[in-house]
């Protein structure tokens, strides 16, 4: 008998039930699943022992297709316009920003090595919208304040990624500085929008030129269109993580045939794809491992908190008009989540070596942010909106 099928769905709804349990306390369905995938994997039970951090990135990469493509279909135009300015450079500057902060403490003031410094930096320079927003879902924010907050956590994964992407590359070819770099960063950064705006076009005038009489034709489509919008631009060597998050975000702001259809069905993809990989990388977590690296991940947590997203935070708002609480809450509210772990397996799929310090340093600095950022949160969160009430 093949024991996945009855780990794989135990895991899942236990994973449910838990979540469902305990909701009341806000606990984060991102860290109930990662719970859920270390609970049932090779230190604790053992009822899974999964350690191929190759087949894992994959999957894992394939899950945020679907994660990003929601997260730019998420992202309504009207909204966009109103924080354009503010949310759309803490998403592109202020992740280069955090990411350059945390290289330099890392590299020059803990004095790790360039190398683990600088694969760091790129990996956890993005904030996790799902686990901030189960957190508020409960608060009245600022409408402008939580347009912010939506928007840039939706929008700064693409950049995150990218920055990886090109530094794995890098120094994979023994190439971590030069012309090389720049270049292939600047034509990720600038062909994928594009490919990813061309291809939202297309898929546009297909929808409407057809006349499915089954309904799941559509769902069909709609799968392959964003698989090969994110295949399309690799095979170009840009960022098809940002095609396909441009594709979502143009596609939701033009009208289309059976587009709540759509709509539904991929929220709900996109929930069972975050689900599904938090669990996936619960999975190849060995926390008897972490006996070792628990004091670094400890300072990585330490130096993304109180100095890089505080940093990127006060630089992109500078002259933004924002109250100060209003400033303090977007710097407690830069949550780590799914990408970060997700970017962690990525030198291990490279064949880097010291990978697998670096996935557990990622993964337990996650888990600190989510326990004692999103454990305050609220309470961040209610002060910010006195303090916006009281100047009203």
């Amino acid at each position: 008998m093949d024991i996945t099928y009855i780990v794989t769905p135990l895991i899942l709804m236990s994973v449910v039930l838990a979540a469902v349990w305990l909701d009341r306390w806000r606990v984060p369905v991102i860290l109930i699943a990662l719970g859920g995938g270390i609970l049932f994997g090779s230190d604790v039970l053992s009822l899974w022992y999964f350690d191929d951090a190759v087949l894992a990135n994959r999957l894992a990469n394939l899950a945020l297709v679907f994660i990003l493509f929601q997260g730019g279909f998420g992202i309504k135009r009207q909204d966009f316009k109103a924080v354009a300015v503010l949310a759309g450079g803490l998403a592109v500057w202020g992740v280069m920003l955090t990411a350059a902060a945390t290289f330099v403490v890392l590299w020059k003031v803990l004095g790790w090595s360039l190398e683990k410094s600088c694969l760091l930096a790129a990996i956890t320079s993005s904030t996790d919208a799902a686990a901030t927003l189960s957190i508020l879902r409960r608060y009245a924010l600022p409408g402008r304040l939580s347009s912010t907050l939506v928007i840039e956590s939706a929008a700064n994964d693409p950049m995150a990624i990218l920055l990886t992407v090109v530094s794995v590359q890098a120094l994979t070819a023994g190439q971590p500085h030069g012309l090389h770099m720049v270049v292939s960063f600047v034509w990720k950064f600038t062909a994928g929008p594009v490919l990813g705006w061309l291809m939202a076009r297309v898929s546009l005038w297909l929808f409407n030129k057809l006349r499915a009489q089954e309904r799941g034709h559509y769902y069909v489509l709609f799968v392959g269109i964003v698989l090969f919008t994110y295949g399309l631009a690799e095979g170009l060597h840009a960022s098809g993580m940002l095609a396909v998050f441009i594709a979502g975000y143009v596609m939701s702001n033009h009208p289309f045939v059976h587009k709540q259809g759509i709509a539904q069905f991929s929220s709900a993809f996109a929930s069972i794809a975050n689900i599904g990989v938090f669990v996936l990388l619960g999975l190849l977590v060995f926390p008897q491992q972490w006996g070792s690296i628990w004091i670094g991940g400890v300072a990585l947590f330490l130096v993304l908190t109180l100095a890089s997203r505080p940093l990127a935070v006060a630089t992109g708002t500078v002259g933004m008009g924002l109250p100060a609480k209003n400033k303090v809450f977007l710097m407690w509210a830069g949550l780590r989540g799914a990408v970060p772990i997700v970017l962690a397996t990525y030198p291990a799929a490279a064949g880097l070596p010291g990978s697998q310090d670096i996935f557990n340093l990622v993964f337990f600095a996650v888990i600190l942010s989510v326990l004692i950022q999103g454990s305050t949160l609220g309470a961040v969160a209610l002060s910010s909106r006195k303090s916006t009430e009281a100047q009203i």
